[in-house]
């Protein structure tokens, strides 16, 4: 059973196409409050980022935030937070929120979203962390992106216990569920190493 007090979530700046995506924070927002999981993430009080923030504020959870100096204006920094670090750069941000999160989640967003999620999942390939990561497939957001984990795998360039690294589940509880019977693979991350 993994202890998970905080977690960190990458999502979009965006709220989306449909009220689908603002549900499912509002519904990770309930999910994490209830379970005494405080939120980690960029700070930003727009899009997916503010409604999580807000949702997990108005239940009476903790939100830290962390974004860079740069962002602070274009991204909004969120004003009614437990706590809002400013930070010098992307690198600081990233490391400071990893840091500070028992586990990950990427709910929708774009390419900074998964630039954030690949990251850690590399360093966990790595053996740089043991913590659960988990995509919120939110209507199949993520659909895609899954099948073509797999096709890493079938082409070899991606072992299929790494891929399981990534937990994915549609509903908030389910995931944090998961999380909490997370044990961390031990796995060498080289294929066909000896080969040309």
């Amino acid at each position: 059973m993994t202890s998970i007090k905080s977690l960190c979530i990458y999502c979009g700046s965006s709220p989306g196409a449909t009220p689908v995506y603002a549900q499912a924070a509002r519904g990770l927002a309930q999910a994490m409050v209830e379970d005494n999981i405080a939120l980690v993430y960029g700070g930003g009080n727009v899009g997916l980022m503010g409604i999580i923030a807000d949702e997990v504020i108005r239940l009476g959870g903790q939100a830290t935030g962390v974004i860079p100096e740069a962002l602070l204006k274009k991204e909004l920094g969120h004003n009614g937070l437990t706590q809002l670090h400013i930070v010098k750069d992307m690198h600081e941000r990233k490391a400071m929120m990893a840091e500070l999160s028992d586990g990950f989640i990427a709910m929708p967003g774009g390419v900074g979203t998964l630039e954030e999620l690949f990251e850690v999942v590399t360093w966990a390939q790595l053996g740089f962390h043991q913590k659960p990561i988990g995509l919120l497939n939110v209507d199949g957001f993520y659909d895609g992106l899954l099948q073509f984990i797999q096709h890493m795998v079938t082409q070899r360039f991606l072992k299929g216990e790494q891929a399981e690294l990534m937990m994915a589940e549609a509903q908030p509880t389910d995931l944090l569920q998961r999380f909490k019977s997370f044990a961390p693979l031990h796995v060498p991350k080289w294929l066909d190493r000896t080969t040309i």
